[in-house]
């Protein structure tokens, strides 16, 4: 299992979706239990999102690899999930 880190803003429309469905898969397929996603907003934590390259958020990283930035759909958080179990 891979590690995954989404950037975010507290006030994001697009990131308070992604964590809806985050949720939503997290309900419908078990295997997603499993995975663990670190949050960390841009706002609370400058320092630390120096380290990574984008422009929107939200943005996912799996195993350090960016997967996707920008507004999301259900399915592309799903994708995220996927790659994070490969």
């Amino acid at each position: 299992m891979k590690p995954i880190v989404m950037i975010i803003l507290e006030n994001c429309p697009h990131c308070k979706n992604a964590r809806r469905w985050m949720a939503e898969l997290t309900q419908e397929e078990a295997q997603y239990q499993e995975l663990q996603v670190e949050m960390i907003d841009e706002q609370l934590h400058p320092e630390v999102i120096k380290t990574y390259s984008y422009y929107y958020v939200p943005t996912y990283y799996v195993d350090g690899v960016k997967i996707h930035e920008g507004v999301p759909t259900k399915e592309i958080v799903r994708d995220v999930f996927e790659r994070a179990l490969g």
